[in-house]
């Protein structure tokens, strides 16, 4: 799996690289590292548009940076992936929180989805400079490098526009995402008795039957505001706090329930 992403820089001296929470979280965790002047010099470099190329791949970034020399050296930052398991575990909580998925597609970052990979034991941001593996072909043998600290900004900073590039880092491009979550809605269980699924399985989700064993007793159906439920909190600061309770009110009226 691998995203290419443009190096360019908006950004004028003195204006952060990243403006969305999700790329201000990943630049304060780097900035967490107590590296210093390493970083800031990787900031300066950023800055003018040194990176020239950046791939976004499974696991790790690959870029070429340009250096004082005339080749670009090669830049390889390495972090663990989430396992199948692992992935499993959050496609199902994606498939049960419908906004999730929608807010991606409109280029926005859940704020809940660093809880919920914690849940899931995935680290979303690498928590310790000890989590990444890093690499460049520049002949300074600190660490990181100028070079390491302006490819990892410049990740930063695109993420603003394209949050989709944090998931393809951890595994999961937007593509091969919503394949998963498409298949999982028209075929969204397995052969299991309910003391053999996991325990992040869904609420109120069963497992397909056995065909040999009697069919199990239907699910009650979904109260009618289970749609608003399962969208999350509406963001409408100016609609105030009653607008959900309003709207399922309403809702139940049409539909002449209540």
């Amino acid at each position: 799996m691998s995203e290419a992403a443009p190096t360019t820089t908006r950004h004028k001296r003195g204006e952060p690289l990243a403006s969305q929470w999700w790329s201000q979280r990943l630049t304060s965790v780097l900035e967490g590292y107590g590296l210093g002047p390493r970083m800031e010099r990787g900031r300066r470099y950023a800055r003018g548009g040194r990176v020239r190329v950046l791939e976004v791949k499974t696991g790790r970034l690959e870029a070429r940076v340009q250096g004082s020399r005339a080749t670009p050296y090669r830049v390889s930052i390495r972090s663990k992936a989430p396992t199948k398991d692992q992935w499993r575990q959050l496609e199902a909580v994606f498939a049960t929180r419908l906004g999730w998925a929608a807010r991606l597609l409109a280029g926005e970052l859940p704020t809940d989805l660093e809880e919920a990979c914690a849940e899931a034991g995935v680290d979303l941001f690498p928590h310790h400079w000890s989590d990444l593996e890093v690499r460049c072909g520049c002949p300074d043998d600190a660490e990181p490098c100028k070079h390491i600290a302006a490819v990892l900004y410049v990740f930063a900073q695109q993420l603003d526009e394209d949050p989709w590039l944090l998931l393809a880092w951890h595994g999961r491009n937007r593509d091969t995402l919503l394949k998963a979550l498409r298949q999982r809605s028209t075929n969204p269980v397995t052969s299991a008795s309910p003391e053999e699924l996991p325990p992040w399985w869904p609420p109120g989700l069963r497992a397909r039957p056995d065909p040999r064993t009697k069919p199990p007793d239907p699910l009650p159906p979904d109260p009618p505001e289970r749609a608003l439920q399962r969208l999350g909190p509406l963001e409408l600061p100016a609609a105030g706090v009653d607008l959900e309770p309003r709207l399922v009110a309403l809702y139940r009226q049409l539909l002449g329930l209540g």
